[in-house]
């Protein structure tokens, strides 16, 4: 079979702590899961269409933007990466209306373990994708917030004593350290009860969800695959973790190359 079109990013939901990939590519979802285990080619065929203003381009940035897209729309901004700088409020938003839809809504504080444990935010609607996307085994949501700033300022304090962020090849080599993410959640709160009550924080109590990917076989070495510097990949896929395909020839970040004219052979 072959298919072939612009990528993005995978979508992802759960059957029975299982996730589900489907491949965004052209006007088509491409089962991932079906493929694991099967010999797969992906040729990249020299354009990049910006996911916004759809112009082509040479080069992306922001996981599927334009330079031009990049440095006006509201979601490419500093803030969205470190939203405690979130400046809606001072009216210098690139998007207000975009910024309101968006920041402005229910954030969960969450810890999960992809690579350890971690602490993060998301739009509560985000879950558990946002999970997914990281390679989380597991994960916690720890308190719900009105809107992104406060949720990014609470993220902040708590970064003093987690860490907040993943170490890639860790969790792609599945080398992760189990954690009770219940009694490090109880010891943190102790930490900030004055920033979950000035930002009048529902404190959540959830269970912890177990998270499974559908791998046969990790990498014990972590070689990155690139379109620009490989335009034509194949080998066997023996996993999906991340936004990550799992091949015997290397790893490829489906994220990463968004926007991308690919062709599949499968």
């Amino acid at each position: 079979m072959q298919i072939n079109g612009i990528i993005k990013k995978m979508h992802t939901y759960l059957i029975s702590n299982m996730v589900q990939y489907q491949l965004p590519i052209g006007s088509k979802l491409l089962n991932m899961n079906d493929l694991v285990g099967e010999q797969i080619s992906l040729q990249f065929n020299g354009e990049i269409v910006c996911s916004n203003c759809k112009k082509y381009t040479n080069k992306i940035y922001s996981q599927g933007f334009c330079y031009s897209c990049c440095q006006s729309l509201a979601r490419c901004d500093l803030c969205i990466i470190k939203p405690e700088t979130c400046h809606h409020h001072l009216g210098t938003c690139r998007e207000p209306e975009w910024g309101l839809d968006n920041c402005f809504n229910p954030h969960i504080v969450y810890l999960s373990n992809s690579s350890g444990i971690k602490v993060g935010i998301t739009r509560k609607s985000n879950i558990p994708s946002r999970w997914i996307d990281q390679g989380a085994i597991t994960a916690l949501p720890i308190l719900e917030i009105d809107n992104r700033l406060k949720s990014g300022k609470i993220e902040v304090a708590l970064k003093n004593y987690v860490n907040d962020k993943t170490n890639w090849r860790k969790m792609l080599k599945n080398e992760i350290e189990q954690t009770n993410l219940k009694k490090t959640n109880n010891n943190l709160l102790k930490k900030i009860p004055h920033l979950i009550s000035d930002f009048r924080a529902i404190i959540l109590d959830n269970e912890v969800l177990t998270i499974n990917y559908p791998v046969v076989k990790y990498p014990s070495k972590i070689s990155s695959l690139n379109f620009e510097k490989t335009p034509k990949i194949k080998g066997i896929l023996q996993g999906i973790k991340g936004q990550y395909l799992l091949l015997n020839t290397g790893v490829l970040n489906i994220r990463k190359f968004s926007s991308h004219h690919i062709t599949i052979i499968y």
